[in-house]
């Protein structure tokens, strides 16, 4: 094996999807691309890594509430580009064409043509390490979608688009007390 550099160690890591992330200040919508997730335990409870720097930020704190959008291989150019550019100065619903649908639950918006959406209010801002933890309270999953495939970042600009399932359900069953 070849040594690999410290700094690029988190690479080898890689978290869950490539996410939108939609906020409301109370005045205009805005959308930030969020590339580490994860999942915690086995509840609807999320975190993702964002802070100060995010235009995004100061709404997710304030209101407390936010919208997951799970985007699929086809809008990889619109996630980057929203990622690439600020809510301060760019309305990026209409720079990316997309299109807000008024949530159940939280003020901050579904996007139409992600594959799902999941409402989420905040229940902790671990500040030390950025990380915002989420509950979901609302989710919604489009089948209709032909486009199913969902991105995960590598971290140096590449990215992983998930293949095909493979299933091992009766062999992990056999071996969980009491299933899940």
């Amino acid at each position: 094996m070849k040594e690999l550099k410290i700094s690029k160690v988190f690479m080898l890591i890689e978290p869950g999807p490539v996410v939108l992330v939609t906020t409301n200040d109370g005045k205009k919508d805005n959308i930030m691309t969020i590339s580490w997730t994860m999942v915690l335990d086995f509840t609807p409870v999320f975190a993702i890594t964002t802070g100060e720097w995010n235009y995004s930020f100061a709404a997710l704190r304030n209101t407390k509430e936010c919208v997951i959008s799970i985007p699929t291989v086809d809008m990889l150019d619109k996630v980057v580009g929203i990622g690439t550019c600020s809510g301060s100065d760019t309305d990026k619903f209409t720079k990316f064409k997309l299109t807000p649908v008024k949530g159940r639950i939280v003020k901050a918006p579904l996007i139409k043509e992600c594959l799902a959406n999941i409402e989420c209010k905040v229940v902790d801002i671990v500040k030390k390490h950025n990380i915002v933890v989420l509950e979901a309270v609302a989710a919604y999953f489009d089948a209709s979608r032909k486009e199913k495939r969902i991105v995960h970042a590598v971290g140096d600009g590449t990215f992983i688009v998930d293949g095909r399932k493979l299933s091992r359900k009766k062999m992990m069953a056999s071996k969980i007390p009491n299933g899940i």
